[in-house]
């Protein structure tokens, strides 16, 4: 009704003041005051109200404070205002703004209000409208010119006597995390206890604080902080404490701060040791994140993803919180709702690991290095299995592990027991927080040797059928020797990858050196080496391989064949993760195609259709002619099937047989520490027809391929494909 009245008196204002002076801006409909005379013209009130709200609009708090009343100015110092509007802006999580004109009226002679509408964008509770609101004008006589009569109730009406906004956030709980079959790998079913106390109830402070210090494990400038910016009246939380840390202070808290109690769910790791690397750990945030996630609605006591799968979809499974804009009068009294948003639930992550495959994997490793006296000098292993036809990571096992619940805010086992672990584990020299899958980087040994006798046939350089007799000595620059003494005679290219024959593939780095130099380190490319190879869930590293341009430009010196032989074996300056080396195996496997590895299977609600499912992902092609690709696999196959095949031994009374079981051993010398025992290496992929998995294990500085991960990797694949557990 007032917007009518408003309407139909501002046609008559119209008329009355159709000889006043143009003006850029199209003058709202006004309502005169018949018995009086304007001092200044009508338009220079509007102007003014819609400059203050489009300064608003662009946050210009300065230009705002330039356009209110001098009178206002006096009662309000530039300070105080800034701050109000920063105060309001950030409670309400503040984006945007946009105002409606409605009418413009006077009040007295030298006194105009201004009707408009204001939307508001936030990012916690979407879009509101504040309609209907009010803006007094009035004539500066120092100005010369309107000026808004601005108050504390120009940001809201109620904050005029003195009430200020309040945002009641509804945190959601943290989601799971499960492996694919659904088995629990985290959740929120840990219980804390939140302590709290109204500021003005506290006896004295100084005492309280030296008590709340100790309690919550919290530093003194932290809770000082909360303290000074606390109203007298309001609940202030202070943090949080263990549920044995709650039995022991309670008591005395409650009489020396007034405290107050409330249980809190936390995360929880059901076996911590199971894959920490990987499903990751949260903590609190850091300083320079406390603005981003205060626009979210959290705060700076809230629990955020900081390694692994929790870091990499953390804003996913924590969702975002929902909660009400208030108006709350200086007793604490609720005088109006603003707006009320929704939470947006957080989604439970599914991983594409199988846990029971997971823990049968660490506890085979820790068999082998109880079991073996190579584990003296072997710091760490890594056990990887892929989905050849999805690119699904099966396991992910890094070795030796460690307890990821120790390294939460709220350990299950106990502060000072988690304080032990961590301090542990961080001065292991075995580096257990090292994923050794992706961020391990070793020399390929003799599981190069796949790739060399694939680029030699692709490339032309051999034919098919080549034939080379290995005498057990190569010397063409310096004299190398074979592993084996005397040599394995004369052998043909798959017969040169089954017995791993050294000589063998020296002639192959210096033939396809002469033939174009830098034509090795071309195919490990395409093969996927020297690269990230896009697995977008944890930190990878991308590996290295030389070539003559690397070389020219660091070394100084330029490319020759002996860089190309050693290449060609697995040596040298080159440096890969088992992660590449899974995914160049399942792509031998599945007929040439790269896929990126992927880690999690879904997302989603429990019990809703998912919002994200696992597709497989080709990155490329690698383009090798079908031929080589089955002279490739008829080599690997024979490496545990014939009696000349280099883990033929390992295998030969294994069910593993009747499946076939394609593979490569490798023995890689530690370009690091040229002294120090060669790694291990054993890669394959099963079965032999219409294969399913590719799996590789490395070990460090524990000796040969052949006598130390080639049975590591029978006792994984008997356990995945029959179901047999370690001895």
């Amino acid at each position: 009704m007032k917007r009518l009245v408003c309407i139909l008196f501002a046609l008559g204002l119209l008329a009355a003041c159709a000889s006043a002076p143009q003006t850029q801006i199209e003058p709202l409909p006004t309502l005169a005051s018949l018995n009086a005379v304007p001092t200044l013209p009508p338009e220079g009130a509007e102007r003014a109200a819609r400059d203050f709200l489009e300064a608003w609009r662009v946050e210009d708090f300065a230009r705002m404070y330039d356009l209110i009343s001098f009178a206002s100015q006096e009662a309000n110092p530039p300070e105080t205002f800034t701050a109000l509007y920063q105060a309001a802006h950030a409670e309400m999580t503040f984006q945007s703004l946009r105002y409606t004109p409605i009418t413009l009226y006077r009040e007295r002679d030298t006194v105009m209000v201004f009707a408009y509408d204001l939307t508001f964008t936030t990012r916690l509770l979407g879009e509101f409208a504040d309609k209907d609101r009010l803006m007094r004008l009035v004539v500066d006589e120092r100005a010369g010119d309107w000026r808004v009569a601005w108050s504390p109730g120009d940001i809201f009406a109620e904050m005029a006597g003195g009430a200020r906004l309040r945002l009641e956030i509804s945190p959601p709980s943290r989601a799971n995390i499960y492996d694919r079959s659904g088995e629990i790998l985290a959740d929120q079913n840990g219980r804390v206890v939140v302590v709290s106390a109204i500021k003005q109830d506290i006896p004295d402070w100084e005492i309280c604080l030296s008590l709340l210090v100790p309690a919550l494990n919290k530093d003194a400038a932290a809770l000082q902080k909360i303290y000074d910016e606390s109203s007298a009246d309001w609940l202030m939380e202070l943090g949080t404490m263990e549920a044995a840390g709650y039995e022991t202070a309670h008591e005395t808290l409650a009489q020396v701060c007034a405290a107050r109690f409330a249980s809190r769910p936390t995360r929880r790791y059901q076996d911590g040791t199971i894959a920490p690397y990987v499903v990751g750990n949260v903590g609190y945030p850091d300083e320079s994140e406390l603005a981003a996630i205060g626009a979210d609605g959290f705060n700076q006591d809230s629990i955020l993803g900081r390694s692994g799968i929790e870091k990499s979809w953390d804003a996913t499974l924590r969702g975002r919180p929902g909660g009400r804009l208030l108006i709350v009068s200086q007793g604490g009294g609720v005088l109006r709702e603003i707006a009320r948003g929704p939470s947006k639930p957080p989604e439970s992550v599914w991983l594409s690991l199988d846990v029971e495959l997971q823990a049968a994997i660490t506890r085979i490793l820790g068999k082998a290095y109880a079991d073996n006296a190579w584990a003296e000098t072997s710091e760490g292993a890594a056990a990887v299995i892929m989905n050849v036809n999805t690119g699904e990571i099966l396991a992910m096992v890094s070795y030796p592990t460690y307890d990821g619940n120790a390294f939460n805010p709220f350990p299950t086992m106990g502060r000072a027991e988690a304080e032990k672990i961590v301090a542990q584990v961080q001065a292991d020299p075995r580096r257990p927080q090292l994923n050794r899958v992706t961020q391990g980087l070793y020399p390929l040994g003799s599981v190069m040797k796949t790739v060399s006798a694939t680029a030699v046939a692709d490339s032309g350089v051999y034919t098919l059928d080549q034939r080379y007799v290995c005498t057990g000595v190569w010397s063409r620059d310096i004299t190398r020797v074979d592993w084996l003494a005397g040599g394995h005679g004369s052998l043909t290219l798959p017969q040169a990858i089954t017995q791993s024959c050294n000589p063998y593939f020296y002639e192959v780095g210096y033939q396809m050196n002469l033939a174009a130099p830098g034509l090795l380190p071309q195919y490990m490319r395409r093969a996927g080496f020297g690269a990230l190879t896009g697995l977008r869930d944890l930190t990878e590293a991308p590996g290295f391989i030389p070539d003559p341009d690397w070389k020219r430009v660091n070394v100084g010196i330029e490319w020759n064949f002996s860089d190309e032989v050693n290449i060609a074996i697995g040596q040298g300056e080159v440096q890969v993760t088992p992660l590449q080396v899974v995914r160049w195996f399942a792509a031998i496997a599945n007929g040439g195609t790269l896929l990126r590895p992927q880690l999690v299977q879904k997302v989603g609600i429990l019990g809703e259709a998912p919002s994200y499912t696992l597709e497989p992902d080709p990155m490329g092609e690698l383009g090798f002619k079908p031929e080589v690709i089955a002279m490739l696999r008829e080599g690997m196959c024979a490496v545990t099937q014939s009696r000349a095949g280099t883990a033929e031994y390992q295998f030969r009374r294994s069910p593993l047989q009747t499946l076939g079981i394609c593979g490569k051993t490798g023995t890689a010398q530690d370009g690091s520490r040229p002294d120090a025992v060669s790694h291990a290496w054993f890669a394959a992929y099963a079965p032999m027809e219409n294969p399913e998995i590719a799996i590789v294990v490395l070990v460090e500085n524990s000796g040969e391929g052949s006598g130390v991960a080639a049975p590591i990797v029978r006792d994984i694949l008997e356990v995945y494909f029959f179901g047999e557990d370690a001895p």
